[in-house]
């Protein structure tokens, strides 16, 4: 007999389109949230569009964070407890959505996403990514009861952050690679449905990368769709897998090795070519991952992530050393083999 009960949380509302922001109060009037919002920014978004969602609340109160750390949540529940807000609201990029998504959930409060840029699929996934050091944390947390994400504002975001959203979206082809991979060797709990919808997601990318320009808000949309999409593909799994293998791994490790040298979207996006090598040989869709993150500008090498070979190699090597997750990695990778998956893939120069 079947006994088993998933509670899929997801958002109640999504919103995408041109000057959306403008419609936010509506939105989170259609939630029937109430109390005082407690608006959780950075410096750069609070500039940008502070004043725009401030003009729709009545007595907002804000909290602008600087960088992302569990000290950086511990501070805004400080300040959350002397404001006693309803609800939060996080404007902007992966800082104040990733550090107001564990905050809400310490303070059993709701909040709503509003993203300025379109760089990670945190925006709507239940999950939240803080540094700690040389690490960085994957924390459970609810998932935001909407989304607004102005594709104007988005648009007009720097080009980079975008396209490392971009690939982060892609790196969820070869994700759900080992996804399949431990369920048929470890028996781990496995979704069709959400694995069909995260490459579906990253498929969509890689078709139509040649589309996807800055400065366009119909890119902006493309783009939005599919981070939606990989974030409610993990809350239907419960989990990070649909979008985190042993791509993930690797750019954690060159976190360690060589920090700060790279945005994530772009580590994970290289580190997908040379992962679907391994999970599909010289005949995979390696080649593929890595004309279509071209298309999209952002880096297909090492020397372009701006690390050097020594550290992506020691990076490749030691990835499956960072969590208990059944990769393609699993074992792990002597640095001969390394390498010449590397250099096939044009990843490092021969």
């Amino acid at each position: 007999m079947f006994e088993k009960t998933t509670w899929i949380k997801l958002p109640r509302n999504v919103l995408v389109g041109h000057d959306v922001l403008d419609d936010l109060g509506e939105a989170v009037g259609e939630l029937y949230l109430t109390g005082r919002p407690l608006i959780v920014t950075s410096p750069t978004p609070n500039e940008i569009a502070g004043d725009r969602v401030r003009a729709q609340f009545d007595d907002p109160a804000t909290a602008v964070v600087e960088n992302a750390s569990f000290a950086a949540v511990e501070d805004l529940k400080e300040t959350a407890e002397a404001v006693d807000p309803g609800y939060l609201i996080a404007l902007g990029g992966g800082k104040p959505i990733d550090i107001a998504k564990m905050a809400a959930d310490h303070l059993d409060v709701g909040f709503v996403s509003v993203p300025t840029v379109a760089s990670h699929d945190g925006i709507v996934s239940g999950r939240s990514s803080i540094p700690e050091g040389d690490t960085r944390h994957s924390v459970a947390a609810d998932p935001p009861l909407a989304v607004v994400a102005d594709t104007t504002l988005l648009a007009n975001a720097p080009w980079r952050l975008t396209t490392a959203g971009c690939a982060d979206i892609i790196s969820n082809y070869t994700a759900v690679k080992d996804w399949r991979l431990a369920r048929r060797l470890r028996n781990v709990e496995y979704s069709e449905y959400a694995g069909a919808l995260s490459e579906m997601t990253a498929e969509l990318l890689v078709e139509n990368a040649d589309m996807i320009r800055p400065g366009l808000e119909e890119s902006a949309w493309v783009v939005v769709k599919a981070l939606v999409s990989s974030g409610v593909a993990m809350s239907i799994a419960g989990s990070s897998r649909p979008a985190s293998g042993a791509e993930h791994l690797i750019s954690h490790q060159l976190d360690r090795i060589a920090p700060g040298k790279a945005l994530h979207g772009h580590q994970v996006g290289v580190a997908s070519i040379m992962t679907e090598f391994l999970h599909s040989g010289e005949n995979g869709r390696w080649a593929a991952i890595r004309d279509a993150l071209d298309e999209l500008d952002a880096p297909t090498t090492a020397s372009e992530l701006g690390v050097d070979d020594a550290e992506l190699i020691a990076a490749l090597t030691s990835a499956h050393e960072i969590r208990d997750r059944y990769t393609i990695l699993q074992g792990g990778i002597n640095e001969e083999a390394a390498v010449e998956v590397a250099t096939a893939t044009g990843v490092i120069e021969d």
